[in-house]
């Protein structure tokens, strides 16, 4: 299974992505707000995009859907619960679903709700498994809650994601990685893991930008840190009605209020 992350350079600091079986040159077009990038890249590569699937509602992830859906034939999948906030679909997708194209491609549904009420993400499996996410989980950072609800959002988290092994390469929605870790570093000061990779991806071409691990969005990723005690307590300072123990829960919804004014 290839996975091509496609960097749009727009204003919204988009990725979307390519995932093709090798074999066939059958292809998903996943979030494609950039019809014309979308195109010219499969057609370098010699790929059929015959699904177009998208992970929540939002216009920059479904705005591209009918000029790539005209050019290709392709179907279109998305949330089985999107009703007409995403128009079109052709095949709902709910947790547990299993997406094949070709003889490489193998998708497994998760519904990762929080961003948006109906947001899902796919989860590839294999010697390097990776998770196409969305706006859910961002390297570095989560998504925010405007138009959902991040009480469901730290459920996801706690639910599915945590469940999820150290190997899982995480391929978002946005490219947000150096602002993510200077927030984390604002929160955690002494994070030497975070400042080796700020250094790291500061100032890189996104066009060929770094893919986290789940393992490495342990160490880096605040909103994966609940229980660490520098967090803790800056959560604390900011918000001091919270209990002398606070729970889980209570970091990571502090750490969503701070992060949306920073």
């Amino acid at each position: 299974m290839i996975v091509e992350q496609v960097w749009t350079g727009n204003s919204g600091r988009n990725f979307f992505y390519i995932v093709a079986c090798p074999d066939s040159g059958e292809a998903i077009a996943i979030d494609p707000i950039d019809p014309a990038l979308c195109l010219s890249t499969a057609k370098k590569n010699n790929w059929d995009i015959t699904w177009v699937m998208n992970t929540h509602e939002h216009a920059d992830h479904i705005a591209g859907n009918d000029d790539v859906i005209a050019a290709t034939g392709a179907k279109l999948m998305g949330p089985y619960n999107a009703g007409s906030a995403i128009p079109g679909i052709d095949k709902g997708l709910r947790q547990g679903d299993v997406v094949k194209l070709g003889r490489a491609v193998e998708l497994e549904v998760i519904e990762t709700p929080g961003h948006t009420p109906i947001h899902i993400s796919m989860l590839g499996q294999g010697d390097e498994p990776h998770l196409l996410c969305g706006d859910t989980i961002f390297n570095a950072g989560v998504g925010h809650c405007y138009s959902g609800d991040p009480n469901v959002l730290y459920a996801t988290f706690r639910d599915k994601i945590a469940k999820l092994s150290d190997a899982t390469r995480i391929y978002p929605g946005h490219d947000y990685i150096a602002n993510n870790l200077k927030f984390t570093l604002d929160r955690e000061p002494d994070n030497a893991d975070a400042k080796a990779l700020l250094a790291e991806v500061e100032g890189q071409d996104p066009a060929h930008a770094l893919v986290t691990t789940l393992g490495q969005e342990r160490k880096v990723n605040t909103f994966m840190r609940l229980d660490s005690p520098g967090v803790i307590a800056g959560v604390k300072e900011k918000f001091p009605n919270l209990p002398d123990t606070p729970s889980e829960e209570d970091v990571f919804l502090s750490l969503r209020k701070l992060r949306n004014d920073w």
